[in-house]
């Protein structure tokens, strides 16, 4: 005979595990709506390129034939057409043949939103302007980045509600795995779905199986999502445990009196001391001073560089015409790397197709798991319903007592992972 000591315990993982399934299903059900439509239109961004080029969206493309200009002649360019207007931000090469070159001017902002930026385009060779888009842009491709990115809220309240909605995401993926977690002698199931499995059983294994299979993506895009919403506390979070510097901030330099505003022939002149700190780096973009004291920013791909990786930085003090700093991703700590890769992650870039592929697919569990949620806790109900009704009556002969695969399904206490966020 067992003792009080030895039976209580399973009791009490039981009732655990049921308070953990009604607030892992309850979140769902209200949270499903806006957690599918972040997933889907992630997975819609993974090609935005793409998508920008079949609903005719795309930049310009460059035509002229030659050896690019430097990136002081394609800011004259630009600032010449700009006509004195706002202060230029950066420039970037292409880096495919026949992409144009990109100038970002920035201007006032309002409400801490990228409103008032302008971009121009402008052709590598010949130097013509292509192209110009002011704010935003009112693509659908655009609007596409907004909804995803803020909510189509243009300030920070609607990137802190995406990130918390990731924070929720994480919980569903940590709470799914612990409901999901089979028993002993039934690991073997817990990775497929029966062929016979009907009804509410469906709809279970289905969820359980699609959750566990992809849980490790949806975790890590997860987990990037919240950290591009909030960098700033996941950073300093980070790096309290961690040795890493702040991989964000620029280091200070010493103002030069009386400076002028920088132009092509000082830009080129800062590229060039970039390239020759790092020999085998190529430069792509260059991010100009916003105020005194700040360094020009240029950015370098490595050798056998993939779109989207972390590139290096070299940081230049234009004053003194020397490199202050160098970032090197060869040499960052494992802290460094981790957040140095958190939007190439979120992105599906820098790894091969493989991962694009695999991120794509993941934008569409979320949605997955809304339906069979949903269709789980319907099924259950009215089999619920059915079964408290008095033997023959006209509802319960009408067909309220579902199939049998659904009669004999188990609580849904065990869900499995929810969808992730992008």
């Amino acid at each position: 005979m067992t003792t009080p000591s030895t039976t209580r315990p399973p009791a009490r993982r039981r009732s655990w595990r049921r308070v953990l399934g009604l607030v892992h299903l309850w979140a769902g059900l209200a949270l499903c709506l806006p957690l599918a439509v972040l997933g889907v239109t992630g997975s819609l961004l993974v090609f935005d390129h793409e998508l920008e080029a079949l609903l005719g969206e795309a930049p310009p493309r460059a035509r002229a034939a030659g050896e690019p200009r430097s990136f002081g002649a394609v800011l004259g360019a630009a600032a010449s057409a700009m006509q004195g207007g706002p202060r230029a931000a950066a420039v970037m090469l292409p880096e495919e043949p026949g992409d144009p070159a990109i100038v970002r001017f920035a201007a006032p902002t309002r409400g801490g939103g990228p409103a008032g930026a302008t971009i121009l385009f402008v052709d590598p060779v010949s130097l013509d302007v292509l192209g110009r888009r002011d704010g935003l842009g009112t693509g659908l491709v655009r609007q596409i980045h907004l909804l995803h990115a803020n909510l189509l809220v243009r300030d920070r309240a609607g990137r802190q509600a995406v990130g918390w909605l990731g924070v929720a995401m994480l919980g569903f993926g940590l709470t799914g795995l612990v409901l999901w977690w089979p028993r002993p002698g039934q690991w073997r199931l817990a990775f497929g779905v029966r062929r016979r499995a009907r009804g509410a059983r469906f709809h279970r294994e289905l969820h359980g199986a699609a959750g566990i299979w992809g849980l490790a993506v949806f975790l890590a895009v997860s987990f990037s999502g919240v950290y591009l919403a909030f960098p700033q506390p996941l950073g300093a979070a980070v790096r309290s445990v961690a040795s890493a510097r702040d991989l964000r901030a620029a280091p200070r330099i010493e103002p030069a009196r009386g400076a002028a505003p920088l132009d092509g022939a000082a830009l080129d002149e800062a590229v060039a001391l970039a390239a020759a700190a790092l020999p085998e780096g190529r430069p792509l973009m260059v991010a100009l001073p916003a105020a005194p004291g700040q360094p020009v920013r240029v950015s370098l791909a490595l050798a056998g560089h993939e779109h989207g990786r972390p590139t290096a930085t070299a940081f230049v003090d234009p004053g003194v015409r020397r490199v202050v700093e160098l970032r090197d991703p060869r040499s960052y700590s494992a802290a460094e790397s981790l957040m140095a890769w958190q939007r190439p992650l979120h992105a599906g870039r820098g790894l091969g197709w493989p991962w694009r592929i695999l991120v794509f697919l993941s934008g569409f569990l979320p949605v997955l798991f809304a339906v069979t949620g949903a269709s789980m806790w319907w099924l259950k109900r009215r089999n619920r319903r059915a079964a408290a009704m008095p033997r023959g009556s006209s509802a319960r002969r009408a067909g309220w007592r579902g199939t049998p695969a659904a009669r004999t399904a188990s609580p849904p206490t065990a869900s499995p992972p929810g969808p992730a966020p992008r």
